[in-house]
């Protein structure tokens, strides 16, 4: 199949994001867990609920910017298809 094929499938997710383990990127998400577990532990009651809506709003927030740059990244592709194709 082709990659318009495999996504009308649901083959293709750009949401999949893979790293390697032992990788720069790997280590910081360790320390952002440990972390998040720690201070999880330390805080209690409305402390807690406040950093639970912190982390919530964080991730809401990566997760919009996930999308905006895929969405920008795929018109900028589109953009050079054009130029490839359109401009002698």
């Amino acid at each position: 199949m082709n990659i318009l094929e495999e996504f009308y499938h649901g083959n293709v997710n750009p949401q999949e994001q893979f790293y390697k383990s032992e990788s720069e990127y790997d280590a910081f998400v360790k320390i952002v867990s440990d972390t998040e577990e720690k201070l999880s532990a330390y805080l209690g009651g409305e402390e807690q609920h406040l950093f639970s809506q912190l982390m919530n709003a964080q991730s809401k927030i990566t997760s919009i910017e996930a999308r905006e740059s895929f969405i920008e990244g795929w018109k900028l592709g589109a953009r050079f298809m054009l130029d490839t194709f359109l401009v002698p």
